[in-house]
């Protein structure tokens, strides 16, 4: 199998950290009996020759010895082998000529993949299906395997993977009148009934979903949610997996983070992908697999239901109730889901509220959360209450203010209170002052902490505030942000903070200029003090794009007073940065008052910059009535169900979609506007 290994001049060939020398003893790792070895050796193919799915010289000079270890069958994990092809082959072509020469090596061999589609070895069998319909590119001869192995396989897992293989097909020869998709999915639409068993039905149904939607049965929900209760059934029944946790390495890592049911996650995975715009049947399937009896059946319904809530904007309510419900379960890993989704929808967590705070009043010990690495931080529960806007929050957040361990972002969750967090101020000013000003670690304990205070406009932590801004030595890390989080206060305060005149002034000359002279202006009313430096920060090419759109920003909210600066205003809207273009002409609209010259900038950013939306949005509703020849770009959005905002994990996504709706509906309630208009 490794006849001409050593012809091959590795030295002059590359992989991801350098010469391919090493890469020999990584293919002679893969047959080695020793499990360790071979796992070795795949977290090298897969650090190295395949890293981060990337291809290289090497990666093709692998593809002959990978396909003559898939079909020896003395070689053990050799599904995992025929896997590696599968991802070396797939990448894009698009992706440069070594991706499709890759994916040609892989082709060139994929008859190999006929014969491993009956191996003796059930894993291989798995593998085999998927590289097959990829690679061969013989449709009738794919589909006359597919078929006959269905026809003789036992194995459920198998029988999930000539499915899926099948769906590939389906989709791949999807053409007017293409008689090898027609028969694929007359194939997988038999699956989808009896006699199969549960598993094969569900992931016949989710592909049928996919490529021939007709095709499912009229109560999809019901038929699906029983098929999900019949397979747990059997799991329950059968042998419990092996908790063995594998060697350290790489690829044994990856494997230890898949879900516990990573079958079942699959399957419902596809079904709900499959079934897109369908909201209300995907939010059924979620409220049947919520209340399953079977905590795993739960957990993938949780995990499922993140990826819904950040794509649509409707139907959140009652899977969210039943989220809730799985709070300070039994089992760790279902209540760890709960407690990270609810933690992604910000006020959308408000359904589960009640469970939050029972959780967090009667488990004190949810409140704080001790990493190995870095500082204490915020429990998830407490968290997600104070996320949610949920009054009763901010009680709980004064207990542990007055404990003896102080989560350094509880700071964060404060401005989602509202004035329910005013009770707060006292105990985070003396937070505060007691950050010396002179600590490395001041970013991380004192920005969170000023935003609170910002959030409650608490004039009372003035002497707080400028100890702080006064006190910080030139060459502390992060002092930039703390000056800057420190400067933002002072605007909050206004009038108040008329003592941090002299320290603003002294700011004007720095890189914290614009938010300088934001909050200066908001301290002193004086336009006269900071146009001079906006309109210097505008124009001065060295400032980047950021700090000139922040300049134009505040130049917007002066008004008709910043006229001075419409002629670089002008400028700024042909600008190559999607922001700087933007605020300049939100600015040059709220100053000179003539929409005419920058409506065809805001309409195309808004198409095809979604992220910009919440600022067009927000200068619209600053306007009032003469906002509205932007109004139909408002209506458009509340009346949309998805959400336009990429909202990745973590939920700010979905956070800042929530801030575009509010801006939105705030912006068409204003003056001269029927409350009808709102949508």
């Amino acid at each position: 199998m490794f006849r001409g290994i050593d012809e091959v001049d590795w030295a002059s060939l590359r992989h991801a950290h350098g010469s391919a020398e090493d890469v020999p003893r990584l293919l002679r790792g893969l047959a080695s009996p020793d499990p360790a070895e071979r796992a070795s050796a795949l977290d090298g193919m897969y650090g190295a020759v395949h890293h981060q799915g990337d291809v290289y010289d090497a990666t093709l000079a692998c593809v002959p010895f990978l396909l003559a270890l898939a079909v020896r069958e003395e070689v053990r994990d050799r599904a995992e082998v025929v896997e590696l092809l599968v991802s070396i082959g797939g990448i894009d072509a698009g992706s440069g000529e070594l991706a499709a020469r890759a994916r040609a090596a892989v082709r060139a061999g994929a008859e190999v993949f006929v014969g491993l589609c009956g191996d003796a070895d059930a894993g291989v069998r798995r593998a085999a299906a998927g590289a097959l319909v990829r690679f061969l590119g013989r449709p009738a001869r794919v589909l006359a395997v597919l078929r006959e192995r269905i026809g003789v396989e036992r194995d459920d897992g198998v029988l999930i993977a000539l499915a899926e293989a099948l769906g590939v097909c389906a989709q791949r020869y999807r053409t007017a009148g293409d008689t090898h998709a027609a028969e694929a999915v007359r194939l997988l639409a038999e699956l989808s009934g009896p006699p199969y068993g549960p598993a094969l039905r569900l992931a016949a149904l989710g592909r049928l979903a996919a490529c021939a939607p007709e095709r499912l049965p009229a109560d999809l929900v019901p038929v699906v949610v029983r098929l999900l209760r019949d397979r747990s059934g059997q799991r329950a029944r059968s042998a419990p997996a092996s908790d063995c946790p594998g060697p350290d390495t790489l690829a044994g890592r990856l494997r230890r983070l898949r879900p516990s049911d990573e079958e079942g996650s699959q399957l419902l995975r596809t079904l709900h992908s499959a079934l897109g715009g369908r909201v209300a049947d995907r939010v059924a399937l979620l409220c049947g697999q919520l209340t399953s009896p079977d905590p795993l059946d739960r957990c993938n319904a949780v995990w499922m239901s993140a990826g819904l809530f950040r794509e649509w904007r409707t139907g959140h309510e009652e899977p969210v109730t039943l989220i809730g419900n799985q709070l300070g379960a039994e089992e760790g890993r279902l209540h760890d889901a709960a407690v990270a989704v609810l933690l992604e929808l910000f006020e959308l967590a408000r359904p589960a509220a009640d469970r939050l705070h029972t959780l967090v009043t009667y488990r004190p010990e949810l409140r704080i959360r001790h990493r190995e690495r870095g500082g204490p931080a915020l429990g998830g529960p407490l968290k997600a209450l104070a996320r949610a806007g949920d009054a009763r929050a901010a009680p709980v957040l004064a207990e542990v203010l007055a404990g003896p361990v102080v989560p350094h972002d509880l700071g964060l969750v404060v401005p989602h209170l509202g004035r329910a967090a005013a009770p707060l101020a006292p105990a985070l000013r003396r937070r505060l002052a007691q950050v010396p000003p002179d600590d490395p670690g001041a970013r991380g304990r004192a920005v969170p902490l000023l935003s609170a205070l910002t959030a409650l406009g608490d004039a009372e932590s003035l002497p707080a505030v400028l100890r702080l801004l006064r006190g910080m030595p030139e060459e502390l890390p992060g002092r930039d942000a703390v000056t800057g989080a420190a400067v933002r206060a002072l605007g909050a305060f206004g009038s108040a903070a008329r003592e941090a005149i002299p320290d603003l002034r002294g700011l004007l000359a720095t890189d914290c200029a614009v938010p300088a002279a934001d909050a200066l202006w908001s301290v002193t009313g004086e336009v006269d003090a900071v146009l001079p430096v906006l309109l210097r920060e505008s124009a001065d090419p060295r400032s980047g794009p950021h700090r000139r759109a922040a300049a134009a920003d505040v130049l917007g909210r002066l008004g008709p007073a910043a006229r001075p600066g419409l002629p670089e205003l002008r400028r700024m809207t042909g600008s190559g940065d999607t922001w700087e273009r933007v605020t300049a002409a939100c600015a040059l609209w709220r100053t000179a008052g003539e929409p005419e010259e920058v409506l065809p900038v805001l309409r195309s950013a808004w198409a095809e910059h979604p992220r910009t939306r919440t600022a067009i949005a927000g200068c619209v509703a600053a306007l009032g009535p003469a906002g509205a020849p932007l109004h139909d770009l408002l209506r458009a959005e509340l009346a949309s169900p998805r959400r336009h905002l990429t909202a990745a994990p973590g939920g700010h996504g979905i956070h800042a979609d929530l801030g575009l709706v509010r801006v939105c509906r705030e912006a068409l309630a204003g003056p001269g506007v029927p409350v009808g208009a709102t949508g």
